[in-house]
């Protein structure tokens, strides 16, 4: 089992992760465990996973989060693809899903996700990391301390700096 960063801490990784090579059906074989399956396998197979007792999805940076609005409460793990370092459509989709759609599920990364993105990947909604197998899993918990205080306000922490500070009036 891979591992990954969970809470904050590294952990052995029980999920699948599905993925289809360029032009697969979505009539893949399916492991038996708990799977993270692409958008389309979900849209397409939706009743047969529903008959699963641990199911998540993955996002790609085209498909749109609202398309899975309506099942978020099946998930118990979202995930958001990141192809490569520089797309960062996945930040957007995170905030969009803890925001707009009130996901309170494990929110994954996976991909692309390197250590610089740590603490900005938390910040918008992700709880749980896939580190890239070929970097430093260590390298990239220590990462999400590099910083201790924020000034922008988003999805962690919701309010920006000079409303989370005491300030006393000069007269």
């Amino acid at each position: 089992m891979p591992d990954i960063i969970k809470g904050r801490a590294i952990a052995a990784d029980d999920w699948i992760e599905v993925r289809l090579s360029e032009g697969q059906s979505t009539d893949v074989d399916l492991p038996l465990g708990k799977l993270i399956v692409p958008l389309a396998v979900w849209q397409s197979r939706r009743e047969e996973l529903l008959r699963r007792e641990m199911r998540g999805v993955w996002l790609s940076d085209t498909d749109e989060p609202g398309d899975i609005a309506e099942d978020l409460q099946h998930f118990q793990v979202v995930a958001i693809d990141f192809p490569k370092f520089v797309n960062g459509r996945g930040y957007s989709t995170a905030v969009l899903l803890r925001s707009r759609y009130g996901y309170q599920g494990e929110l994954r990364a996976i991909g692309d996700v390197l250590c610089d993105q740590m603490q900005y990947l938390e910040r918008v909604g992700f709880d749980t990391f896939g580190v890239r197998p070929d970097r430093s899993i260590e390298k990239a918990l220590a990462a999400m301390d590099d910083f201790v205080v924020c000034y922008q306000g988003s999805t962690k922490p919701a309010q920006p700096l000079f409303r989370r500070s005491n300030r006393i009036a000069i007269a």
